[in-house]
C-alpha cells in the first residue's frame, strides 16, 4: 500500500503581494498539519488575475526561474514541512514570458519548470497578451510521493493533456486554475462544466485529480470584474468527486488514496492496453485531416 494524502486549496488574491504569499503559506501549513504530502495552490496566486486587462506594466511582474524569490520561499517551506509543492509563477525568460509552474520536491529541491501549453484569449482572459505558448512539452515529475503530472488552467480542458501525462507515467493529475465569471456574458456559469471535464480526465485515465481555483471578485482596470467561483475539488480514479469546496470559502480540501491499488485498477481496466495509437493520426492535425490536400 502507498497511501498518499493530497490537498487542494483555494483563496482570494489582491494587490497586497506579501499578504497573498502569507495567505498561501498559511494554507500550505494547514494542509500539512492535516497530513497532506502533496499540496496544490492555485494559478498565479502571487497577484490578482491581471490578464483581464492588456497593460504593459503588468509584464514587469514576470521574474526569471533562476534565482526566483517566490520559488525560493516556497522551496524552503516544502523542505520544512516535507511536502511536495507545485508552484505557479509568472516567468520571464529573455524576451519571452510564460505562465509557468516550478515543481518543488519534499526536500525543497526545485525539480524543474513546466510552461503552460494552451494559452486562452477571450474577454477577461487575455492571456496571449502576456504569455507565449509553453515550449517544455507536458511534464511528469518523479517526486518523493509518486509520479505527478501538472497542467495549468486552460490545459485542463484538453483530454490530450491528461492522456499524455498518464502515458508518461503520471499517478496523480493536478490543475492550478483561475476561472470565474465571463465579462461578456454575466449569465454564463461554467463551474459545473469545468468540474465535469476534469472528472472525465480522472475517470478516463483512472487516477486521482486535484483542481485548485481562486475565490473572490477582482476588478480590472477597464471597468470589468471577474468573480472567481472557487469550487476547487478532488476527484477519485473513477471521476467521482471525493471533496469539494464552496464558491467563496477560503479552505483546504484533503483526500487520501492508495496509489498501488489504483495502479492495479488502472492496469486491470484495459484502457491503456487496448489503445490504438495508429488510428489517432487526426489528433496531430487541427482540421482532422491525416494528410494535406
Amino acid at each position: 500500500m502507498r497511501l498518499l494524502t493530497l490537498a487542494a486549496t483555494q483563496m482570494r488574491c489582491d494587490w497586497d503581494i506579501p499578504g497573498n504569499i502569507a495567505r498561501a503559506e498559511r494554507l500550505v501549513r494547514e494542509a500539512a498539519a492535516g497530513g497532506a504530502k502533496l499540496i496544490l495552490l492555485q494559478e498565479l496566486f502571487e497577484t490578482p488575475y491581471f490578464c483581464q486587462d492588456q497593460l504593459h506594466e503588468f509584464l514587469d511582474l514576470a521574474a526569471p526561474f533562476e534565482g526566483n524569490r517566490l520559488i525560493a520561499h516556497f522551496a524552503a517551506l516544502a523542505a520544512e514541512l516535507g511536502v511536495v509543492l507545485p508552484l505557479s509563477f509568472f516567468e520571464r525568460a529573455g524576451p519571452a514570458a510564460y505562465n509557468s509552474l516550478a515543481m518543488i520536491d519534499a526536500d525543497g529541491t526545485v525539480m524543474g519548470v513546466y510552461r503552460k501549453s494552451h494559452i486562452p484569449d477571450g474577454p477577461g482572459y487575455t492571456e496571449k497578451f502576456y504569455f507565449s505558448p509553453g515550449d517544455t512539452g507536458f511534464k511528469v515529475w518523479d517526486t518523493a510521493v509518486g509520479r505527478i503530472g501538472v497542467g495549468i488552467c486552460w490545459d485542463q480542458w484538453f483530454p490530450e493533456s491528461a492522456r499524455v501525462m498518464a502515458l508518461m507515467g503520471a499517478e496523480v493529475l493536478l490543475y492550478p486554475t483561475a476561472i470565474g465569471s465571463e465579462p461578456q456574458d454575466p449569465g454564463l456559469d461554467s463551474a459545473a462544466h469545468w468540474q465535469r471535464v476534469m472528472q472525465g480526465h480522472a475517470g478516463a485515465n483512472l487516477m486521482p485529480l486535484l483542481a485548485s481555483n481562486r475565490i473572490g471578485s477582482e476588478p480590472g482596470r477597464n471597468g470589468t470584474e471577474i468573480t472567481f467561483y472557487g469550487s476547487s475539488f478532488i476527484a477519485g480514479p473513477t471521476g467521482e468527486k471525493v471533496a469539494e469546496a464552496g464558491r467563496s470559502d477560503e479552505t483546504v480540501l484533503l483526500a487520501s488514496f492508495d496509489l498501488d491499488a489504483i495502479a492495479h485498477q488502472r492496469r486491470s481496466w484495459g484502457v491503456f492496453r487496448d489503445r490504438r495509437p495508429e488510428l489517432y493520426a487526426p489528433l496531430l492535425t487541427l482540421d482532422g485531416k491525416t494528410s494535406p490536400r
